[in-house]
């Protein structure tokens, strides 16, 4: 057994060496075998540059394909063998250093230009000899008698030995000859087509004006016709031909006969299947592809005038558990089997399944009324996927989220219908999976305009769409404005105004929180060095600060403490004008890694305030390792005491915060409060500040002036 080739050039030569092995036996050529391998060498050079090109040049296939053909080529088992070299050989020998699905990808798309350049070509060529042959036959007809038998002889060497199939009819439609190609490609051998009638030759694909060409041809009112055309051999297979069919005239003219050229499309014709099949169906699972399910969904969706559809969204529950535990084999198997379920669920006429990728699968459902027969086919789905699924000795419990849409045709587009299914779906997984939902069109609205915020906040934070409101902080003892706290709104070119509720959780989903955090800091850093400069640093009203809210994500990246110095020291303001608010349940079980930059920053002088406390089930000791100074209680604790008398529950509640707070040295400060005797009350039980409506509503920095002597139970 030899060695394998050491070089690329050796590798070359080896797979030209098979390539010309596989091909010579079928090829037409005074050439020895040597001398046509070298002929192939630079044909197997250009096919390994295509193959490990940047980019793919489907031009240098086609010319490989071409020259095929110019090298005697011309048999179709000539082009079978070459794709199966190519496709078994090219990679192996060619594609050293190479990604191997990206260079099977390659070769099979290599394969399928090297097949159109062939066809092209051998296309070409065929035209060129009915061309000749035609000429030949009229000469035929016109030359001079003396010249009869020359020209006889040279029309029988052409019909003769012509590659392509040649036959001749009188008007009626006898047969009354025909040559050794169109034999062979019929599979007789003798003259047995002879007597038959050229109407017997039809087919179920015949296409609409094959037979009305013919008709018009043997009237004499066209010359020739050409049309793609199918016939039956004897034993019973089908031969795919394309068909020239011209008519003779004697020397005035006359109509008389009629000439057919057929070049066998059969193999070219089946490849070109092959190659839509597999561009239109999932590799593993044999299922329609998501082309091909686009292309079925646009035709249901064009069906017309009271037509509807119902599709079906399918995601598998945990399927990356089982690719993560079990491998991606086992993974695969379970998908095989999960789209076979799926394929016996949609037996019914207008039902098809689909894969789209990965793990999800769609269903498709068409007719005049599916009003229940997506939901019944859901059902379906969902008992199919009962069973457990046997993988490696293991029973795999399958579940799926399914999201349903529904409707009549002409309403919507396919990428609105599949939006609409992949939302619902979603929406069905949230709902703790396992289970299919209908499409409601207000949901998928708030995902829409959710998205749609989501993918506008990058360039909003550049186009400066952000801005911040105030809301004073009042002392509940002398009714003195002590600070504010900033809260930031976006002022969307289409949706107006909008509060953080809105997109703060989009920016943490995002990252985008970090620097609009960031921005949110500084612009309300130098508002404070602002409302000093005004006031002084201890006037009638106190030092005034700034609260600034910061997000988990904010908490957990590493620039915070760096970029609050930086912020402190580019406007000028000295820590103690800066209070971090940070929710309650944010610090629940909190490691010292997560609370080092809040001591660090307390160190610094800058408050921290435990916002919404009470809500987060915290232990109360854990307050004696935070580093806050500062209890923002929760409005849930305060709203009953709006009316008179208060709920002494809540009374007790509050007053226990508030001496445990002051015995820890926190101030407590109370949000929510919206009317005097909610303010009064609070004051008698010992809270130090509050913010409300009561005192202001959130607004611009212009206002907290007017608040500055504000009696807090005057109001």
């Amino acid at each position: 057994m030899s060695a394998e080739p050491d070089g690329p050039e050796d590798r070359l030569r080896r797979f030209a060496t098979i390539w010309s092995r596989a091909v010579f036996p079928v090829t037409s050529t005074s050439s020895t075998r040597p001398e046509f391998e070298q002929r192939l060498l630079p044909l197997a050079r250009r096919l390994s540059e295509v193959l490990r090109a940047r980019s793919f040049d489907a031009r240098e296939a086609r010319a490989v394909g071409a020259a095929l053909v110019d090298s005697h080529c011309t048999d179709p088992e000539a082009l079978a063998r070459t794709l199966d070299c190519v496709d078994a050989y090219l990679v192996l020998y060619c594609g050293e250093g190479g990604d191997p699905e990206d260079l099977r990808a390659r070769s099979a798309r290599l394969q399928h230009a090297m097949a159109a350049g062939f066809a092209a070509a051998l296309r070409a060529r065929t035209l060129a000899e009915q061309e000749a042959i035609a000429q030949a036959a009229l000469k035929a007809q016109g030359v001079v008698a003396e010249a009869l038998h020359a020209s006889e002889a040279r029309f029988r060497a052409v019909f003769e030995g012509a590659a392509i199939g040649i036959g001749i009819a009188d008007l009626e439609g006898n047969v009354l000859q025909v040559n050794e190609a169109l034999m062979r490609m019929f599979g007789i051998a003798g003259p047995t087509l002879g007597g038959r009638r050229a109407s017997e030759w039809t087919h179920p694909d015949d296409a609409p004006q094959t037979w009305r060409l013919y008709d018009e041809l043997v009237r004499g009112e066209r010359e020739h016709y050409h049309v793609e055309k199918a016939f039956y051999r004897p034993d019973g297979t089908v031969l795919w031909t394309n068909l020239t069919v011209s008519l003779l005239r004697d020397a005035d003219g006359v109509p008389q006969y009629q000439l057919a050229l057929m070049e066998d499309t059969t193999e070219r014709r089946l490849l070109n299947l092959r190659l839509r099949y597999e561009a239109t169906h999932d590799a593993l699972t044999g299922l329609p592809n998501r082309s091909f399910f686009f292309e079925r969904l646009e035709k249901a969706l064009n069906a017309g005038p009271g037509r509807r559809f119902g599709l079906c969204y399918l995601d598998l529950d945990g399927f990356k558990t089982v690719n993560d535990s079990l491998g991606h084999a086992a993974g695969d198997r379970l998908l095989v089997e999960v789209a076979d379920r799926l394929q016996a669920c949609a037996t019914a006429p207008g039902e098809m399944v689909a894969r789209l990728g990965g793990d999800e699968f769609v269903a498709l459902t068409s007719g005049p009324d599916t009003r229940h027969e997506a939901e019944e086919l859901a059902g379906r789905i969902m008992n199919a996927l009962l069973a457990p699924i046997s993988i490696d000795g293991r029973e795999l419990t399958v579940r799926g989220s399914i999201g349903i849409v529904e409707g009549s045709a002409g309403e919507r587009s396919p990428a609105e219908v599949l939006r609409s299914a992949d939302i619902t779906m979603y929406r069905a997984k949230s709902a703790g999976g396992n289970r299919f939902e209908l499409a409601d069109p207000e949901a998928d609205a708030r995902v829409i305009t959710r998205h749609g915020l989501t993918t506008a906040l990058p360039a909003a934070l550049e186009r400066g769409e952000f801005f911040i409101e105030y809301q004073p902080l009042v002392h509940l003892g002398d009714g003195t404005v002590r600070g504010a706290e900033a809260l930031v709104r976006w002022l969307h070119p289409q949706h107006g105004v909008l509060g953080p509720d809105r997109f703060i959780p989009l920016a943490e989903h995002t990252g985008l929180i970090v620097p609009l955090g960031r921005w949110v800091m500084e612009q309300s850093v130098r508002q404070a060095r602002a409302w000093r400069e005004r006031y002084g640093e201890t006037t009638a009203v106190g030092p005034l600060r700034i609260n600034v809210n910061l997000s988990p994500c904010q908490l957990t990246h590493p620039g915070l403490v760096q970029d609050t110095v930086d912020i402190l020291e580019r406007t000028g303001v000295a820590p103690d004008a800066l209070c971090l608010e940070v929710t309650e349940s944010a610090l629940i079980g909190a490691d010292d890694d997560l609370l080092k930059p809040l001591r660090r920053l307390a160190e610094m002088g800058v408050d921290i305030a435990l916002d919404d406390f009470g809500t987060g089930y915290s232990n109360l000791a854990n307050l004696r390792r935070l580093p806050v100074s500062v209890l923002k209680l929760d409005r849930s604790f305060t709203q009953s005491m709006q009316q008179f008398p208060a709920d002494p529950v809540d009374l007790k509640i509050v007053e226990g915060i508030v001496a445990l707070a002051h015995s820890l040295d926190l101030a407590v400060t109370v949000e929510g409060v919206e009317t005097g005797a909610q303010a009064e009350q609070l004051r008698i039980l010992g809270c130090d500040t509050a913010q409300g409506w009561y005192y202001a509503r959130p607004g611009p920095p212009e206002r907290l002036h007017d608040l500055t002597l504000v009696d807090a139970a005057g109001l």
